[in-house]
């Protein structure tokens, strides 16, 4: 087992937490599932924690499951159902609903599930040397961790159905040219370009961010009337934030706001 499969690393109003399976491409296991999520709950319950960067250690970001506990006996028939419903739907969902951004830096290859758990994320930075790959049809499966919801929302129908059927490496600078991701930077560039934005979110109005979340979730599947009636009642719990009437205040004090993030 991996002495330490998650890092994290506490700073200033963020944390970064890093994938560290280097040797496996940072590929999950359940002990990675395990120190993830457990890395997520606890930035949640910390009021100083407002934002998350999420990477990888070595040459690449991730290269989804770990198949080296895949080999099955002739007549064995696997069942996929626990792996999905126990680790990575839970991690998935947890990504999309934490009350805070999250970054995702994209250093190398993410395949598979790896590249569906950085969509998960907010804003998607990438080197320019990275490359995703829904990697399912060539062992036989379908894009799982959110992969058959997010792509056609992110690059498209007939994109999506290419990426998934074809499991044919995007290179970043087209993978945010067709909308996949926020912006694809210089390699050297990477943790620089994805430390300044996410110090930027950790200064911003949480709250408000976290509703901004769960109000762009919901519009995928709500009619315009019912986004009308949600962005209303989102609005109406951020104006009795106290960020809120510091964004005012500043506003007419001509001067940068200082939040809080706090209710």
């Amino acid at each position: 087992m991996d002495e330490n499969p998650v890092l994290v690393e506490k700073r200033e109003g963020y944390r970064v937490l890093t994938l560290n399976r280097p040797d496996r491409l940072n590929s999950f296991n359940e002990a990675t599932h395990e120190r993830l999520m457990a890395a997520l709950v606890e930035a949640e319950a910390d009021e100083t924690c407002r934002a998350l960067l999420l990477t990888g250690a070595g040459r690449g970001f991730c290269a989804g499951q770990d198949l080296s506990n895949r080999v099955f006996e002739p007549g064995v028939v696997p069942d996929l159902t626990r792996t999905i419903e126990r680790w990575y739907n839970p991690l998935v969902r947890k990504l999309r609903a934490l009350p805070m951004p999250i970054v995702c830096a994209v250093n190398g290859v993410a395949a598979g599930a790896g590249a569906n758990i950085a969509l998960s994320c907010d804003i998607v930075l990438a080197a320019r040397s990275a490359k995703f790959i829904q990697a399912f049809a060539k062992i036989g499966l379908l894009p799982d961790s959110g992969g058959t919801w997010f792509l056609p929302r992110l690059v498209g129908a007939a994109r999506a159905r290419g990426l998934a059927l074809l499991a044919e490496p995007l290179p970043a600078d087209k993978a945010e040219e067709w909308g996949l991701i926020w912006k694809a930077v210089d390699d050297e560039s990477l943790i620089i370009e994805a430390v300044k934005l996410v110090e930027h979110l950790a200064t911003q109005p949480t709250i408000g961010l976290a509703l901004t979340k769960r109000a762009l979730d919901a519009a995928s599947t709500n009619t315009l009337d019912q986004q009308l009636d949600l962005e209303r009642d989102l609005q109406s719990e951020a104006g009795r934030t106290p960020d809120y009437a510091e964004g005012v205040t500043a506003f007419f004090a001509k001067r940068a706001p200082a939040f809080t993030g706090r209710r």
